[in-house]
Formats: C-alpha cells, structure tokens, sequence
C-alpha cells in the first residue's frame, strides 16, 4: 500500500478544505456540503455524521476491511473539516496542534 508521500497529493487536504469553505460561502444548490452547513439541526447533523462514520469506521476495521476502513476514514475526515470550517477554524489551526503533538 502505498502512503502517498511523493505523488503531489499532499495538498489534497487544502483542496479539500478550500472548497468546503467555497460550499460555506457560495451555498450552491444540490451541495451536499452546502447542505450540511444549512440543515435544520445545524451542527448536529456534521456532529451525528461523525459519531455514524465512527461506527463504521470501527467496524471496518474489527473486520479487516481495509478498503472499507480507508473510505470510512475519508468519510471521517471530509466531516471533520466541514466542522472545522463551521467553528471557524482552519487547517492551519489543525496543523499547529498535531505540530505540538511531535
């Protein structure tokens, strides 16, 4: 399995999160993001998406699935940056605190 380090794909996270933050901004219709920044349970709904991911996540990996574990992770990482972007924060704010974990 390949980790990615020298595909170019390193930025991947900041693609990522700029167009979260163009769904936040520009709310287009038919987004699942813009959505998600609009729904009637506000927060909840990225907070509830995350505990589900979670789930799935774990059982994936209790399973040995590792196809599903990685796209599980995916899930669990996009939900993670719309809730980042809906409190505010940044990726640079995500970068500082795992820098301070080294």
């Amino acid at each position: 399995m390949s980790d990615g380090a020298n595909t170019g794909d390193e930025e991947i996270l900041d693609e990522l999160f700029a167009v979260i933050e163009s769904r936040k901004e520009e709310l287009p219709a038919g987004s699942y993001t813009a959505s998600l920044f609009t729904h009637e349970k506000g927060e909840n709904a990225v907070l509830e998406k995350l505990g589900e991911e979670t789930t799935e996540l774990v059982l994936a990996a209790k399973d040995d699935d590792t196809e599903e574990l990685a796209h599980e992770a995916a899930d669990i990482v996009y939900h993670l940056l719309v809730l980042l972007s809906m409190k505010g924060m940044t990726l640079a704010d995500l970068r500082a605190e795992l820098d301070e974990r080294r």
